[in-house]
């Protein structure tokens, strides 16, 4: 009796499409990350404007996942709920209501944000402009008096200030800043006294969008996950940083009126929320590391041209749904060159 050959006949060889790279993150892994890291900026809402805000962000993270579910099955089209996506666009579109909106008025916008911004164009991942962002814009097209109305939260003022200016009524904090400009009453040190109040949360202005403190702690947590990266929300936050510096009319550039005016137009407002959760969505921002370098900059001087040029206070909303109408030009304009590439010429 002999003993048998070994099969030594080759087994196929798979070979897959490039890039080759295996990661264990999925689309509702992601979503969640996300989703944990506004809960300090949602939590600090809860605490300066009370109960009403979480049930404002609820209703609008109801609508936006009943409506994208309801619209699947109307389309028989799988229902993609579950990757919550939805929860997130409707959490997002919270944070930048003002404290009192009518719930109904939450509830459209999230609806306008999901159906005519996100399923019309395919779902998840081939919308052209944030849904959030687009819902919110929507608002403020739709109902500009309730959108502009804001309350003073516990423990703190409408406007940031420890006191009033003299001939500027009640208003937000980039409103009194406008404001103080145009009149000629600007005062470094009533602006200066306002910056920890701004930084920690405790002046008027949309629910997520007051405390730069809580956004920073989650963007702490997307940076360590790796969900966003830096040059994006870095370069957007520099631009307006330096152009408010430099033209902010507050006197000498190297003046200490100038830098406080600089640290303020920064820390009031949606500046943190949209650097590091709007302008940093992958979906609707560049691809290639210099894209997202032009991106954040052209966000940047966008959103300082209208704070310093346009009668509407803040510029943020408005900057990113522009550039991110300009995301596909610059992907195929800073594309990197692939390895081996010859340039041809002629």
């Amino acid at each position: 009796m002999t003993d048998s050959a070994p099969d030594i006949t080759p087994s196929p060889l798979h070979v897959s499409v490039p890039p080759h790279i295996r990661q264990s993150e999925s689309v509702p892994s992601i979503m969640l990350s996300v989703i944990l890291a506004l809960v300090p900026a949602l939590a600090a809402s809860v605490v300066f404007f009370g109960g009403y805000a979480l049930l404002l962000v609820a209703v609008c993270v109801a609508a936006s996942a009943g409506s994208e579910a309801l619209l699947c099955l109307l389309f028989r089209k799988p229902v993609t709920s579950g990757d919550l996506s939805a929860v997130l666009t409707g959490l997002l579109l919270g944070l930048t209501l003002p404290p009192r909106l009518p719930l109904w008025m939450a509830a459209a916008g999230s609806v306008f944000a999901i159906a005519l911004v996100k399923i019309a164009f395919g779902g998840l991942g081939r919308n052209i402009v944030n849904p959030a962002l687009a819902g919110r814009a929507f608002l403020m097209v739709s109902f500009p008096a309730a959108m502009s109305s804001w309350i003073p939260p516990a423990h703190g003022t409408l406007c940031g200030l420890q006191r009033g200016l003299d001939g500027i009524s009640a208003a937000t904090p980039l409103v009194y800043f406008k404001s103080a400009m145009a009149s000629g009453i600007f005062n470094s040190l009533d602006f200066q006294d306002a910056l920890p109040g701004l930084f920690f949360g405790n002046v008027g202005g949309s629910l997520g969008a007051t405390s730069a403190a809580a956004i920073c702690i989650g963007a702490v947590f997307l940076f360590y996950r790796g969900i966003i990266r830096f040059r994006t929300p870095f370069f957007f936050i520099a631009t307006v940083f330096l152009l408010s510096w430099i033209f902010s009319g507050a006197g000498d550039i190297f003046s200490a009126d100038s830098l406080i005016a600089a640290l303020y137009q920064v820390l009031c407002g949606g500046m943190m929320l949209g650097a590091f959760f709007f302008a940093a969505d992958p979906v609707t921002s560049p691809m290639s590391p210099f894209g997202r370098i032009i991106f954040g900059i052209g966000c940047g001087m966008i959103t300082f041209i209208i704070r310093k040029f346009v009668g509407y206070p803040d510029g943020v909303c408005w900057a990113i749904l522009l550039m991110n109408l300009t995301a596909p030009i610059l992907d195929r304009y800073t594309r990197p060159r692939y390895f081996g590439q010859v340039k041809k010429h002629g």
